[in-house]
C-alpha cells in the first residue's frame, strides 16, 4: 500500500514559537494544535508537506522540506512506480505546492 505519511520532514522549534496560530489556520490537515506555551505537533503523521505553515510562520518556527509529499508528487509517485516523490515545487520564492511558482 502506498504510504508516504509514515515520515516526513517536518520540524517544530518550540522555542522560537510566539504561539500565534498562523500554522493551525493554515494547515489543510490539521497537524498543528494549541498547546500552553505554543503549538504542539497533534498530528505530525498527517503532514503532506505542502510547506504552507513554514511559509507563514512569522518566526520561522516551523520547517518542512515542502514538495516532498506534496499532492502532485505523491500522485506521481504512485502512477510511475518511482522510488522518489518529488515535484520540485515550494522552493525558494515559490509558492507551495505548484500554486502559482514557475513549476504550476
Amino acid at each position: 500500500m502506498f504510504d508516504s505519511y509514515r515520515k516526513n520532514t517536518l520540524e517544530l522549534d518550540t522555542e522560537r514559537c510566539i504561539n500565534c496560530g498562523i500554522c493551525q489556520t493554515v494547515c489543510p490537515h490539521a497537524v498543528f494544535a494549541a498547546g500552553k506555551k505554543g503549538v504542539i505537533l497533534a498530528a505530525p503523521e498527517a503532514c503532506m508537506e505542502c510547506g504552507a505553515c513554514m511559509k507563514n510562520c512569522p518566526v520561522g518556527a516551523v520547517s518542512v522540506e515542502s514538495g516532498v509529499g506534496c499532492a502532485e508528487a505523491m500522485i506521481r509517485q504512485a502512477i510511475t512506480g518511482s522510488k522518489s516523490a518529488t515535484c520540485g515545487c515550494g522552493g525558494e520564492g515559490e509558492s507551495s505546492c505548484c500554486g502559482g511558482g514557475e513549476n504550476e
